[in-house]
């Protein structure tokens, strides 16, 4: 009701009455400001900020009241605006009614600004996004640009809810460019916060966690995910290399890149529980199974598929603790391709992630009309298909929920079911997740994944990068995707490592230790009871490669 009076008298002030201000000389003048809303906030999962907006003002140029800017003004101006005064000096020469000197100034230096009572010089509420935590939860949150619109990650994703409705105001000045009097206001909306599941402790903790990772390793780069076992709500996400979103500095294209989400390479043999899992469920073999691995050399449509070593004769739970290539094989050639093929699809490979994170990846996985003998051979253990890490992560849930598959989500689920898919039996599901237990003793191929006081289960994955000219058997990803606890699962952890330079480059030894580490500051960090006082770290043994 207020703003339509105010509204009615605008108009009688602007129709009516226009003839009055004009036989005054034009002493006063008419003008509307935008008022900026306030963007909401980016919340974690208990309320903690993540992204908010803080009060600061735009100083602006009307040329039309600056013609007696002086050269001591424009430069005392310029100096404490960190502008050209040169260009202060021509701007206020050239006649235009409204220009930027500059945008989000600091409430202090915005006031010593005024103070210096420079003609056609004027200051109006703005918003400057600061991100609490800097580079540590970058790559989610994303950015907002000076303008206010989101231009990365949930920024950008939920820039609608964020953004509110700005405001409007109708002034009238004196010649002086005083504001005698405001005739027409329209308050702003302010925007609607954003809660969303990340837990800012293990957000840190994981970030800590991989960075040391990348570093201690001299890789290129590397990524970590945490879900919630049962409901895929993600925890954490982090990649290293990061970039501070609070500057506009460094933030070149590479380092904005949410690597978790956005970029795909072939998982190697954390593919592998997901071919055994298919076997068991079609009742092809049970855990106690034989599988002679052939010396560890299997030749098929010309081609030979190795184990690291001879195995020899393994049970199905040796051919997941000892990563064989041949064992899965020959399990994988049990089955036809399209079941293989609804195998994968089931787990949400070949689809992107509808996670609500921008640029996710879908992935490759080829139509099985196409498969020859050779491709589903290599596919049951991770090469000739691609999946984006999160993609593998919330593929474990699977075996961390009983044999339901729970799509990964960056927005709380308040207590809603997760309307898990039913894809394994939990018979199944337990049986692989004994399996995958077995990976991180001492006999297995991740005893550096161990994590002291709890149970875990998870499966390594060694490959190597796949380049222009083909496969580059120097470089590789090394990567580890586990469950913790192994009895009574809370979390699932995924975390590779690209191109690791010093020490191994094997999914154990590179990623397994990463793992470990976040999955211990998780437990103690949700008050997780240890399950199993007596695991330790195996340290000095690195154990089988896969």
């Amino acid at each position: 009701m207020g703003f339509l009076v105010l509204a009615a008298r605008a108009a009688w002030v602007q129709g009516i009455n226009d003839r009055f201000y004009q036989k005054q000389g034009e002493l006063r003048q008419l003008r509307e400001f935008s008022i900026h809303a306030t963007r909401g906030r980016i919340l974690d999962r208990d309320g903690r900020a993540l992204a908010v907006s803080l009060p600061t003002r735009t100083l602006w140029l009307d040329a039309d009241g600056a013609d007696t800017v002086s050269s001591d003004q424009a430069s005392a101006l310029g100096k404490l605006l960190d502008i050209d005064a040169d260009w202060i000096g021509a701007m206020a020469a050239s006649h235009k009614s409204f220009v930027y000197l500059k945008r989000q100034v600091p409430l202090d230096v915005a006031q010593r600004a005024m103070l210096l009572d420079v003609p056609g010089v004027y200051a109006q509420p703005d918003y400057r996004r600061y991100y609490p935590e800097g580079s540590i939860v970058a790559h989610v949150t994303g950015f907002a640009g000076v303008d206010g619109n989101g231009l990365e990650g949930i920024e950008k994703v939920d820039n609608r809810l964020l953004t509110g409705g700005n405001g409007r105001r109708r002034v009238l000045r004196n010649a002086q460019g005083q504001v005698i009097d405001t005739l027409a206001l329209q308050r702003p909306i302010a925007g609607k916060d954003v809660t969303l599941t990340i837990d800012e402790p293990v957000q840190y903790a994981t970030f800590k966690a991989l960075r040391d990772a990348v570093e201690r390793t001299d890789a290129h780069s590397g990524s970590a995910i945490v879900l919630d076992a049962h409901t895929g709500e993600i925890l954490a996400m982090a990649n290293w290399p990061s970039f501070d979103p609070n500057t506009r500095r460094r933030r070149t294209g590479e380092a904005m890149r949410n690597y978790a989400v956005t970029d795909v390479f072939e998982p190697g043999s954390v593919m592998k529980p997901l071919t055994i899992a298919l076997a068991l469920q079609r009742n092809e073999i049970s855990p106690r199974s034989v599988v002679p691995t052939n010396g560890g050399r299997l030749r098929l449509d010309g081609a030979v598929i190795h184990d690291d070593k001879n195995f020899g004769t393994l049970t199905v739970s040796g051919v997941v603790q000892k990563s064989s290539n041949v064992g899965t094989t020959k399990i994988a050639l049990l089955m036809k391709p399209h079941d293989m093929w609804n195998n994968f699809r089931a787990v949400g490979l070949g689809r992107a992630p509808r996670a609500g994170l921008p640029g996710a990846a879908t992935g490759t996985l080829r139509p099985y009309q196409n498969w020859r003998r050779i491709e589903q051979a290599t596919m049951s253990y991770g090469y000739g298909l691609s999946a984006s890490l999160l993609q593998l992560a919330q593929m474990y849930t699977v075996f961390g929920n009983e044999g339901l598959f729970v799509p990964a989500t960056i927005h709380p689920r308040h207590g809603m079911p997760a309307h898990g898919r039913r894809v394994y039996s939990p018979r199944v599901a337990a049986e692989v997740l004994t399996m995958l237990e077995s990976v991180v003793s001492e006999d297995g191929t991740a005893p550096q994944a161990a994590v002291p006081g709890y149970t875990a289960a998870g499966k390594t994955g060694t490959a190597y990068r796949w380049t222009a000219r083909g496969y580059d058997r120097s470089q590789y990803r090394a990567s580890f995707v586990g469950i913790v606890p192994a009895q009574h699962p809370r979390v699932i952890i995924a975390v590779s490592i690209d191109r690791p330079h010093v020490g191994s480059h094997f999914g154990g030894a590179v990623a397994g230790p990463a793992f470990s580490d976040i999955a211990a500051k998780t437990m103690n960090l949700l008050g997780v009871t240890p399950d199993d006082p007596g695991a330790q770290f195996v340290q000095d043994n690195p154990g089988p490669v896969t």
